[in-house]
């Protein structure tokens, strides 16, 4: 939906993704940080009507078009705001837990299977120094990839649809996990919902 954006309903409780998400960073991550995006995101379009019709990703993609003094603002905001309902969505409880359908197969023959994807999903994840997140995300030639992102770019500013994101940001698992990224890194593939992920890249 376009301006003015909303913080979506996660559709499921902050205690869900116990014990591998606690329900508090849960509730401060959507609340408070998925929620300052969304209202920096709008305070930052609102004197600008003509850009009230578009897309979240019609924005990221055209950064450059946008007016200068609201270009930084749309990137972190409009890219926080984009990077976490879709990471909401792939935390759905429920679903499958390793790859399924069409996105099963497109691992398995271009990246060497599932335990070939999480290792490299790691290492992205591992290797971002300071705040980011790491993907697997599908060119526009059909092709899998795994990237990482600083900050809350978003990889259609690449060109890419995002399949699978993980933030590695600290607040998004300091609470419980500390300065042990490793270990939230280890304790995700417990809450990834792949039927989600499958739905992504077949809409992309």
């Amino acid at each position: 939906m376009p301006y003015p954006f909303k913080l979506p309903e996660l559709g499921y409780p902050y205690e869900a993704l116990e014990p591998h998400i606690d329900a508090k960073t849960m509730e401060i991550h959507h609340q408070k940080h998925h929620g300052a995006y969304v209202n920096n995101l709008n305070a930052a379009l609102e004197k600008y009507p003509y850009l009230h019709g578009a897309e979240v990703e019609v924005l990221l993609r055209h950064l450059a078009a946008l007016p200068a003094d609201i270009q930084t603002a749309v990137r972190n905001n409009g890219g926080g705001h984009l990077n976490h309902s879709l990471f909401w969505e792939l935390l759905t409880p429920g679903g499958a837990k390793e790859p399924v359908g069409e996105l099963k197969k497109a691992i398995d023959e271009q990246l060497g299977g599932f335990a070939a994807l999480k290792e490299k999903l790691t290492q992205a994840a591992m290797a971002r120094f300071g705040s980011g997140w790491a993907w697997l995300v599908k060119d526009p030639f059909g092709k899998l990839h795994v990237i990482s992102t600083p900050n809350q770019d978003n990889p259609v500013m690449e060109g890419f649809t995002p399949i699978v994101g993980i933030d590695v940001w600290e607040h998004a698992y300091y609470l419980k996990y500390q300065n042990r990224r490793a270990d939230y890194l280890q304790a995700i593939w417990n809450v990834l919902n792949w039927d989600k992920a499958e739905a992504f890249f077949r809409k992309g």
